[in-house]
């Protein structure tokens, strides 16, 4: 078995394809809509969808925006240099919401940004 993707249910498509595009550097891998059913799904990702995850961007064309819940976490990507990786995402116009830094009662360093949605993804020094 094998992790595939995960799915996370944006308002506005256009926006979170440049935010995990130009902002986080994934590559755009396809994208296909379904008009009977009102939506569209875009997967993006850092390599090909046959050697890692990706992660799936729902838009409910009817649905401009959706409320988080108490039950999400984040998404987490291992990065080399997590102080560079912040800078830049805050050049490209990214939100940083937890700068470089320890975790919590552990000594692995992370930080986080947010995506135009408030999802939450993690940065995880490697």
């Amino acid at each position: 078995m094998r992790l595939l993707h995960t799915m996370i249910r944006v308002g506005d498509l256009k926006r979170s394809i440049a935010f995990y595009t130009e902002v986080l550097g994934m590559s755009l891998l396809r994208q296909k809509d379904y008009p009977t059913g009102r939506f569209t799904n875009v997967f993006v990702g850092y390599d090909d969808e046959s050697k890692t995850a990706v992660l799936e961007l729902t838009h409910n064309w009817d649905t401009s925006h959706y409320e988080l819940g108490n039950g999400y976490g984040h998404i987490a990507i291992a990065v080399e240099d997590i102080v560079k990786t912040c800078d830049d995402i805050r050049q490209r116009g990214g939100k940083i919401t937890r700068e470089p830094g320890p975790m919590k009662h552990g000594s692995t360093m992370i930080a986080f940004a947010e995506d135009p949605d408030g999802y939450k993804i993690e940065f995880v020094q490697r």
